[in-house]
């Protein structure tokens, strides 16, 4: 009888390098498995692109302030938590972000000063959840304000990777990781019956590790300045923006969050992230089943409540 080890396949799916394992003692089923949870991304990659004008996200994008859109459940429910995310964050998570105007931030070399208040401030005004209607009875959803787009950039791919690993265990892999680009999902053990051990990437050199993790039946999400920013004036600014500001955020370099479930872990690393140090741990800190580390741009690292770092 064979011993069970871990298969592997790594590709590019919605944008991103995905490495979806699996521990299996045959290697023909074991990349079945892994191919069912591909399958099950692509068609969630479907479901939500903004760069497919036959996606449900496209078409309630185009009628914004028009006519409300009616969509499938799925997005409907997946639309409905994020706009419960945005409560709790106070705005912080938003997935009407996709209004900003990309070129007003091109993270390149090319960017040499950040963009003055008032046109950020002004780029801003269409990003507000509370102006997302849905109506669950007909299942639809209404952008408020003409010009305003949804974008599941900050959940999307934690939800993509709750769902393969749910097929996939359905499906008879107990034990596997899928990987979006540091937002994973981690259940059963490895082949020597030990937890999956993530490393937490380095900010100052994301291909070195700073600190390990055991996990099984986690989810770790990790949201970082350290591969997308621009130095200005000295001071490293962040990709990602901070909703009410229009600006992008700085001060700190990485945060993961450590919870249940790789949606919940993918939403929350981005608002930790815009909220601050103290603000964010405040928060997550309340929070049951969530823990969260956070480096600043002095290399100090923070953690939440229950966090022991090995």
């Amino acid at each position: 009888m064979n011993l069970p080890v871990v298969y592997k396949k790594g590709l590019k799916l919605m944008g991103n390098h995905f490495e979806i394992s699996v521990v299996a003692d045959n290697e023909v089923w074991a990349y079945e498995k892994i191919d069912d949870g591909i399958t099950e991304i692509q068609r969630i990659e479907k479901l939500l692109t903004t760069f497919n004008e036959t996606s449900e996200t496209s078409f309630i994008n185009s009628k914004a302030g028009i006519s409300p859109v009616k969509v499938s459940p799925e997005t409907f429910s997946l639309i409905e938590r994020s706009i419960k995310i945005s409560r709790l964050t106070q705005g912080a998570f938003d997935i009407s972000y996709g209004s900003i105007d990309r070129h007003l931030w091109n993270f390149d070399t090319q960017m040499k000063a950040l963009p003055d208040k008032e046109t950020a401030k002004k780029m801003v005004h269409l990003i507000n959840y509370r102006n997302i209607i849905l109506n669950r009875e007909d299942s639809t959803v209404f952008l408020k304000e003409k010009g305003m787009r949804i974008g599941f950039g900050g959940i999307g791919k934690g939800y993509a990777a709750e769902r393969a690993r749910y097929v996939m265990k359905k499906n008879g892999a107990d034990s596997g990781i899928v990987n979006a680009s540091g937002d994973l999902t981690a259940w059963g053990f490895q082949p020597n019956g030990n937890p999956w051990t993530i490393g937490i990437a380095n900010p100052n050199a994301s291909n070195e590790i700073f600190s390990y993790i055991e996990v099984t039946g986690m989810a770790v999400a990790t949201s970082g300045n350290y591969e997308k920013f621009v130095m200005i004036d000295g001071k490293r600014y962040s990709h990602t923006i901070n909703p009410r500001t229009g600006l992008p955020v700085s001060g700190i370099k990485s945060v993961t969050v450590i919870t249940l479930n790789a949606e919940i872990a993918d939403a929350m690393a981005t608002p930790v992230m815009v909220m601050g140090i103290k603000a964010g741990l405040n928060m997550i800190n309340q929070m049951k089943d969530i823990e969260a580390i956070i480096i600043d741009d002095n290399n100090k690292i923070f953690t939440s409540a229950n966090i022991r770092l090995t």
